[in-house]
């Protein structure tokens, strides 16, 4: 099971990085999005 992650991970290694910083922009949305209405 390790190595088909590991063999995974290196076949998506191109696009691993942008779907890094996608996740991540998503997380800040979202947490963002969450805290507007603290700011009323």
């Amino acid at each position: 099971m390790i190595r088909d992650i590991k063999a995974a991970i290196i076949r998506s290694s191109d696009t691993l990085l942008a779907d890094t910083i996608g996740a991540a922009a998503l997380v800040a949305m979202f947490v963002i999005g969450l805290h507007l209405p603290l700011l009323t």
